[in-house]
């Protein structure tokens, strides 16, 4: 690889780490070619980038981004290196631990999620059970909505209630003018009775 090259290889790992909250290091040797373009087929349909990385040009092109330290990772960039970014925090890790339920590899090597390193494919099921951003925004609308849901349901049975009050306040009236409507009756026969009795 040419000087011009390597500039040219570490500036697109650079335009891949430059907003990336979510970069996953993992080892892909040991899968054959077809194996490999299953795995980058599945990190397509998940929305995860992955490229295949030279040690050297990843470990340069992260000593050259803004605002983060990278260097937690260094010690890991060894062998086979596949840089893995993704927007959700948690999905390069449930990739890795599916594609390891029929194969060895990949392994984790390292990790920078929600600002935190994770160094070591022990990391992996701690990466997995970490909530994303939308998961966490869904729970939390749940719990707002909870109470929300709770008074809802309380005055609709109070204006049942109410509406049950006033069906039962009134309910009586209308049995009562039948009632009267019977007074009246036996009134209007005692008439009748008394002129025939003349």
């Amino acid at each position: 690889m040419t000087k011009d090259q390597k500039v040219v290889a570490i500036q697109e790992i650079k335009d891949l780490l430059q907003d990336a909250k979510v970069v996953y290091v993992a080892d892909l040797d040991g899968l054959n070619a077809a194996k490999s373009s299953d795995f980058r087929r599945q990190a397509f349909k998940q929305n995860i980038k992955v490229k295949v990385v030279k040690n050297t040009l990843l470990q340069k092109a992260m000593e050259q981004i803004d605002g983060v330290d990278f260097s937690e990772m260094f010690e890991t960039f060894k062998g086979n290196s596949a840089l893995m970014i993704a927007e959700t925090a948690n999905a390069p890790a449930k990739l890795i631990k599916d594609f390891r339920k029929k194969e060895e590899k990949p392994a984790l090597k390292s990790a920078f999620v929600q600002e935190t390193f994770y160094v070591g494919d022990n990391n992996l099921d701690a990466l997995v059970s970490i909530k994303s951003r939308e998961e966490m925004i869904g729970e939390i609308i749940g719990l707002l909505q909870s109470p929300i849901q709770r008074v809802v349901s309380a005055l609709q049975n109070k204006s049942e209630t109410v509406e049950a009050t006033a069906e039962e306040a009134a309910a009586p009236a209308v049995e009562e003018t039948p009632a009267a409507e019977a007074t009246e009756a036996p009134a209007a026969e005692s008439t009748d009775e008394t002129p025939a009795a003349e």
